[in-house]
C-alpha cells in the first residue's frame, strides 16, 4: 500500500478535501551535518556519523510507509571542494555503511542503486558499491537510490550525449527522461531538504519537475522516523494539479 493510501484511505483524500497523487517516490538532500555537530561542540564527522544514522532510521521509516523509492543525495559532484579530511571521512563512513547495513537492506527486499558516477572513488570502494548494488538488484521490495558523485546538470549532459547520433524527430521528453541514471524509477513526488536551507543544490532537477518540495529547519542527523511521518503528512494537505486546474 503507498505512503498516500494508508494514511487518507484508498482514494487519496485528505481531511481537508483535497487530492494528492500517489507518493511513490521521496527525495531527501541531507543537509546540516556540520551545523549539528559545530552547535554541540565537535569535530565534523562526528555529525557525518550521526547522519548515517539518520539515514537508516529514514530508510527504515520509509519502508514502513509504504514508500517506493527514497533517493539521498548523499555526496554531490561540488563535494570534491571539501577539505581532503572530510572528504576521506566521508568515504570511510560510505564504506562503513555499506559493509555493516548491506545484510539488512538485502534481507528487507530492498533494491540498492546509485546514481551519479561513483566510478571516480577508490578502485576499492567502487568495488564495494558496485557488488551490493549486484545483490540486491533483483530484490522486488523498495529501492534506495543513493546519489553519489552527483550532479544533476552532470546527469542531463551525459543523457543529451547519448541521443547526439540520433533523429531530433525522435528525441523528445521521454526519449531525454530514458537515458538518465533514473530512467527506470518514478518521477519525485516529495523533495526535502533539511536544515533550512532552500535551494535544490543541482539535485534531480528534472525528476522533481513537478514534485512538492518541503524545506524544513531540522538538521539531518536529528531527522528521523517521525519527521519523515511529518513531512508525507504535509504531502498529503498538498493540492498537485500538475499544470492544470
Amino acid at each position: 500500500m503507498s505512503a498516500v493510501a494508508a494514511t487518507t484511505g484508498t482514494s487519496g483524500a485528505t481531511a481537508c478535501g483535497k487530492t494528492s497523487g500517489e507518493l511513490r517516490h521521496v527525495a531527501i538532500i541531507m543537509d546540516g551535518n556540520g551545523r549539528w555537530a559545530k552547535k554541540r561542540f565537535l569535530p565534523r564527522i562526528a555529525g557525518h556519523r550521526k547522519g548515517i544514522e539518520a539515514v537508516r532510521a529514514v530508510s527504515r521509516g520509509a519502508r514502513e510507509q509504504g514508500i517506493d523509492v527514497l533517493t539521498l543525495y548523499a555526496f554531490s559532484s561540488e563535494n570534491w571542494r571539501r577539505p581532503a579530511e572530510e572528504i576521506s571521512d566521508l568515504m570511510g563512513l560510505l564504506r562503513h555503511f555499506i559493509q555493516t547495513d548491506i545484510d539488512e537492506l538485502d534481507e528487507s527486499n530492498v533494491r540498492l542503486r546509485v546514481i551519479g558516477d561513483h566510478n571516480a572513488f577508490a578502485p576499492d570502494l567502487v568495488a564495494l558499491i558496485d557488488a551490493a548494488v549486484e545483490r540486491t538488484s533483483t530484490n522486488s521490495g523498495s529501492t534506495l537510490v543513493i546519489g553519489l558523485n552527483y550532479g544533476s546538470q552532470d546527469e542531463i549532459v551525459r543523457a543529451a550525449r547519448k541521443l547526439a547520433g540520433r533523429d531530433p524527430a525522435t528525441i523528445d521528453a521521454a526519449a531525454l527522461e530514458a537515458e538518465l541514471d533514473t530512467g527506470d524509477l518514478p518521477p519525485v513526488d516529495l523533495l526535502i531538504r533539511t536544515s533550512g536551507e532552500q535551494r535544490l543544490s543541482n539535485f534531480m532537477l528534472w525528476q522533481a519537475a513537478y514534485a512538492e518540495l518541503l524545506f524544513v529547519d531540522t538538521l539531518w542527523p536529528d531527522f528521523g522516523k517521525a519527521a519523515l511521518a511529518e513531512a508525507v503528512a504535509t504531502y498529503n494537505l498538498r493540492e498537485r494539479r500538475f499544470g492544470g486546474l
